[in-house]
């Protein structure tokens, strides 16, 4: 499945954005989705997943309560509704696809086999 991430850019402290990723290739629906992000000279960390159905979330304990992980699977989109943003939360932001092989709870990378280009947001203290 390729994907591509979206919505990015530069907010300040206390601000929202809502991030989008399109889907297209492999079936999207038979897929659980993760967002993950990167933060300069850090490694990228676990902020978000959903199950295929969309009925099953689990989120990062830092964004727990802020975030809201969705998707629509008649069009292919993955979402990641972000509120109450702090400087911390600036970081690349990924989506990526659950390999199928994997459980379902996983928060590590190694788990995810498909991934997007990445999006950039920042938080203006």
């Amino acid at each position: 499945v390729q994907l591509q991430a979206s919505g990015g850019g530069l907010v300040q402290t206390g601000g929202s954005l809502r991030l989008s990723c399109a889907a297209s290739g492999r079936t999207f629906s038979n897929y659980a989705m993760g967002w993950f992000r990167q933060a300069p000279g850090k490694e990228r960390e676990f902020v978000s997943a959903i199950h295929w159905s969309g009925y099953g979330t689990y989120y990062a304990d830092s964004v727990n309560g802020r975030f809201t992980i969705s998707r629509d699977n008649a069009k292919n989109m993955l979402y990641l509704q972000m509120n109450s943003l702090e400087p911390e939360d600036t970081a690349v932001y990924y989506c990526a696809a659950l390999t199928p092989s994997t459980g379902w709870g996983t928060r590590s990378p190694d788990g995810f086999n498909y991934w997007g280009q990445g999006t950039q947001v920042t938080v203006s203290s």
